[in-house]
């Protein structure tokens, strides 16, 4: 299934990214994530870019189901707890997770190759591999 014609590849990659920022800035400053996004929503110019809402809904998504995502993510992810992950890695799986079990409309292929692709953009050399493999086996469990 393709994304759908409403928003474009760029522009729902661009709404990741900023949940990533938010969500990377609740974890390292051990804040709700509602907090941080209205204050990250209060310093945005205005008129608000056409992606925030996708990026608002996988923020609050992420936040609402947070117990569940990182359940799976600390079952799936071979030789890792979640706290010992790179921040960055944690929260790409939790917006990559969210998208798997939450968000129809997307394809599980497209969730895992836009969390490897971010990941090779702002995280380790291995990161993208990483995540790969866990959002794999993370997506068989989903499907089934």
């Amino acid at each position: 299934m393709a994304e759908g014609p409403k928003t474009s590849m760029p522009a729902r990659r661009k709404a990741r990214k900023r949940a990533l920022d938010v969500l990377f800035e609740a974890d390292l400053r051990d804040r709700p994530a509602g907090d941080v996004l209205t204050d990250y929503v209060a310093r945005l110019e205005r008129p608000l870019p056409g992606h925030l809402d996708y990026a608002l809904g996988l923020v609050n998504g992420v936040a609402a189901h947070l117990g569940r995502i990182d359940e799976l993510i600390g079952s799936y992810a071979e030789g890792w707890t979640i706290d010992r992950m790179p921040v960055v890695d944690r929260n790409l799986a939790r917006i990559a997770v969210y998208e798997l079990l939450y968000v129809d409309e997307i394809d599980d292929a497209v969730a895992i190759s836009e969390a490897v692709e971010l990941a090779r953009q702002m995280s380790t050399d291995d990161s993208p591999r990483f995540l790969n493999g866990l959002l794999g086996r993370i997506a068989e469990y989903a499907s089934r």
